[in-house]
């Protein structure tokens, strides 16, 4: 009897046999090209080739950015949403290992019950009786050609993407925080020094007035020192909306209603600044880094299992199964009689037509379509972070330029000041450099801000650090 060894050690040779291509990044992909891995260019020397850090925020040494952080990444509704994804993809995942397990049933029925003894041509009627079945059924079907393995490979890779989608979730709610701050803190510094410049044309007025009353100006200088102040006033509106919108954006990202903003926030009153400079990485840490890149790789896996599972679908299932049971009368359940059993093995061939190998040309097509997908992404992580960086750096020259310009124009008032406080200078000109290095100042300030925003985005462009 050598039939049953032969059929396991067929059934063991078949059992290797996985349909389609075992996953592997082409060496061709854009991920892998020596110019993607390279390190990114830094014409201005303001970064560092350190690996980004995993709360790249606490490089601004702001408590307060740091609490706000934490308390998005507990309380977003994107953030649960993306949870919730995943926890679905985990259960298909765990749904598609189960099909490895054979599946077992069991039966069970009971019954009072009468015949028509007319079918019997009877005139008495027949006596009642009581029918009871039980029965238990074990069915297994062996992966013969990888179907179930593959779908097991495709619904992991699935699950692992969603899960890197959770971190890109993370990494734009961290960027989308910082930058509602920077919004608050932007805009209270704004109205402070649009206040300073205010009161500057305020006290310009009224020497315009002083000296029309004197008789030494005009009524139109009190009319064009009138026109000041009030363009003076109109830059505050501005900035105290931009200022109340940052903090009902950080509301809306910490998960709160609107009246419900934090607080804490209103007491930044300046931009915040790095401690130290910006690492970056370099382009095979960006990728390897970054969430998105993550999930299309493993679309990427997920699509080309997809191609062994629509191949196996051309070849025979095959599934065994064993049952036992017992039926009859319920007095004699579970007597010999009553009992019952059967062992049998089951193939199913729906012989693989135009339509079945149509289906593998498609998912062939989805795989080489996520690979597309795949270098595109790369490829535009690549541009995004290099651009953002030469923005910086750019921003960053003009920042420090206006800097220099507004460090001069307050040199330049103080020392008017002083000729104004000896009487070598008029109180005009003394307000005049006042105004101007105000003036001077406030261009500074949105040219700071725009290097803040700048470093956000480019921490967003290196993957934020999960």
């Amino acid at each position: 009897m050598v039939r049953a060894p032969l059929v396991l050690v067929l059934l063991a040779g078949l059992g290797g046999c996985t349909m389609g291509p075992d996953y592997h990044l082409p060496q061709g992909a854009a991920a892998n090209l020596p110019a993607a891995r390279a390190a990114l260019a830094d014409e201005h020397g303001l970064t560092v080739p350190d690996d980004l850090p995993p709360r790249w925020w606490h490089l601004y040494d702001d408590p307060v950015l740091d609490r706000l952080e934490e308390q998005a990444l507990a309380g977003s509704t994107d953030l649960r949403v993306a949870a919730a994804n995943l926890a679905r993809a985990r259960a298909v995942s765990q749904a598609a290992e189960g099909q490895k397990e054979p599946d077992l049933t069991v039966d069970a029925a009971a019954e009072r019950a009468r015949l028509s003894a007319e079918s019997f041509l009877l005139e008495e009627p027949l006596p009642a009786f009581n029918l009871g079945t039980g029965q238990v059924e074990l069915s297994y079907q062996a992966d013969l050609f990888g179907r179930v393995k593959r779908s097991v490979e495709a619904a992991h890779a699935d699950e692992e993407a969603r899960r890197a989608l959770v971190d890109a979730v993370k990494v734009t709610l961290a960027g989308e925080v910082a930058r509602a701050y920077l919004e608050v803190c932007g805009g209270q510094e704004t109205a402070a020094v649009a206040g300073e410049a205010l009161q500057v044309q305020e006290h310009l007025a009224d020497a315009a007035g002083r000296m029309a009353a004197a008789g030494r100006g005009t009524a139109l200088d009190i009319t064009a020192a009138g026109a000041r102040v009030a363009e003076a006033r109109a830059a505050l509106p501005p900035a105290r909306a931009r200022a109340k919108a940052g903090l009902y954006r950080l509301a809306f990202l910490l998960g709160r209603a609107p009246a419900d903003y934090p607080r804490e926030a209103e007491a930044c009153v300046a931009v915040p600044e790095l401690v130290r400079p910006l690492p970056v990485g370099d382009g095979a840490a960006l990728i390897a880094r970054r969430p998105d890149l993550r999930a299309a790789e493993r679309e990427l896996a997920a699509a080309t299992a997809r191609i062994g599972v629509a191949t196996a679908d051309l070849y025979p299932r095959i599934g065994f199964g064993i049952a036992g049971g017992s039926s009859g009368l319920l007095a004699d359940l579970g007597t010999a009689p009553a009992n019952f059993w059967s062992i049998g093995s089951l193939i199913h061939w729906s012989f693989p037509g135009a339509g079945a190998r149509a289906k593998v040309r498609a998912a062939n097509a989805d795989a080489d379509g996520a690979l597309a997908r795949f270098d595109g992404a790369v490829l535009g992580a690549l541009r995004e972070a290099q651009t953002t960086l030469s923005k910086y750096g750019e921003d960053h020259d003009r920042a420090e330029n206006l800097r220099l310009a507004a460090e001069a124009a307050d040199k330049g008032a103080a020392q008017m000041a002083r000729l104004h406080a000896a009487g070598k200078a008029a109180a005009q000109s003394d307000l005049g450099g006042k105004a101007a290095a105000i003036a001077a100042r406030s261009r500074a300030l949105d040219a700071r801000e725009a290097v803040v925003g700048d470093q956000i985005a480019l921490f967003m462009a290196l993957g934020g650090g999960w």
